[in-house]
């Protein structure tokens, strides 16, 4: 339990010491009349003293009080712990505290300090309220100028330190708790169709560039997947594709192999048997390289070198030019890898897992518009394998015949839908 102190007078002094001027029978500290007198003291739930100073005695005693039932309840909060500014949180606490790589730490680290640390950086968690937090998500848009998903995705980050601290116990509840985060905005993509996609190849320059294209549409890699593939993930006797690590480009660190985002993006992807047979015959007509930095690659540059993404940017574009197509991008193969598995009917927990989303949410999201195609195809299929069943029922009540469902069979509301 707690107790108060008298910070102005001694609670043991010498004899000779003078009495205090002002309270009889007290001796005065070198404090005397500075400051707040009562000292409220007790343990936080670690055991590590917190003190905090108060005009009356009985408002330190009322503290003390309110801080043994918050250790009760589990409530307790460190009155000191807000005074921490969202700067120095999201460094020390919040951006350690994340499972992410390198890269993914860099994207955070540089939206926050391009966006964030500029308006709250230097403020208190604690004196952040909502109508601040509201006001910055608008400033994404206003000041900043994003659009798209990224306003969604900068707000993602600063609530995440928010909510961070609230678990931490910095501070009881985030300013953003009643605040909506800005709509996740996508755009519609519209994919190349297989006729687009056979032009590509058809118009490619070069061998490397052909393959990859054919490769991308038939196995929805990204492009660091793609140009980090390596031939020893591909299972030519089950048919199978491990896609484990990317070929990704960093500022100060140039190319690397690096490990996938997220668990969900590390996949085993089953293939055609056009497929294989694409990989094979490229295999044999480029024998992949032994040694150097693109040892085991199966897409590589003169000399085993590795292909960055520009370069297979500047490709597609000259491709699409030759082909006389719409200029597209490396990412619209996957696409239209998608479509195609949404067209034929696969499901969208199928598709998140070939395209190693995160969430099926993910994939909903960019692919919704396609989704809503398919269940049009799938109402004009139901049309017509019922359109031959419509037409002889009615030549049959037309000539007489019993040509119906019977009533007693099924209902009839039903068979009046069937029947059209």
């Amino acid at each position: 339990m707690g107790y108060v102190a008298d910070r102005w007078h001694k609670t043991r002094h010498r004899p000779d010491e003078p009495e205090c001027g002002e309270h009889k029978g007290k001796v005065a500290t070198k404090c005397h009349g500075k400051g707040k007198r009562w000292q409220a003291r007790y343990d936080d739930p670690t055991g590590r003293e917190v003190t905090s100073v108060w005009a009356t005695k009985v408002e330190a005693e009322q503290e003390i009080v309110r801080q043994e039932a918050a250790k009760q309840t589990g409530s307790w909060l460190d009155p000191k712990a807000g005074r921490v500014t969202f700067e120095q949180f999201s460094l020390d606490t919040w951006l350690p505290a994340q499972s992410i790589i390198g890269r993914s730490e860099v994207e955070y680290l540089g939206a926050l300090r391009r966006y964030a640390f500029p308006e709250l950086g230097h403020r208190e968690m604690r004196s952040i309220k909502p109508s601040e937090a509201g006001a910055w998500q608008k400033l994404l848009v206003s000041k900043y100028g994003l659009s798209g998903s990224y306003p969604n995705r900068v707000a993602r980050y600063v609530r995440g330190v928010f909510r961070l601290a609230v678990i931490d116990r910095v501070i009881s509840v985030s300013p953003f708790a009643q605040i909506l985060a800005p709509a996740l905005e996508s755009s519609a993509c519209h994919p190349p169709d297989v006729a687009e996609v056979h032009q590509l190849v058809t118009a490619a320059y070069h061998d490397r560039y052909a393959t990859m294209i054919a490769l991308d549409a038939l196995t929805g890699l990204r492009s660091g997947e793609l140009r980090g593939l390596r031939l020893s993930r591909i299972d030519f006797l089950r048919r199978t594709m491990l896609v484990d690590q990317q070929l990704v480009y960093e500022k100060g660190k140039g190319q690397y192999f690096d490990e996938l985002k997220t668990g969900a993006g590390r996949r085993t992807l089953p293939l055609t048997q056009g497929t294989v047979d694409l990989i094979a015959a490229y295999v044999a007509r480029n024998p992949v390289p032994t040694a150097g930095p693109g040892a085991g690659l199966l897409f590589t540059m003169p000399a085993a070198g590795l292909i960055g993404e520009s370069t297979i940017d500047y490709a597609l574009k000259s491709i699409c030019k030759r082909a006389n197509v719409e200029p597209r991008h490396w990412h619209e193969l996957r696409h239209h890898y998608a479509s195609v598995l949404i067209a034929g009917g696969e499901n969208p927990r199928v598709v998140q897992q070939r395209l190693g989303h995160k969430d099926v949410l993910t994939t909903m999201r960019t692919y919704a518009h396609l989704f809503a195609e398919a269940e049009e195809r799938t109402r004009d299929v139901l049309d017509a394998a019922w359109a031959d069943v419509r037409k002889a029922d009615g030549e049959a009540e037309s000539s007489g015949a019993s040509g119906r469902i019977p009533e007693s069979r099924a209902d009839s509301g039903v068979v009046a839908q069937l029947r059209g």
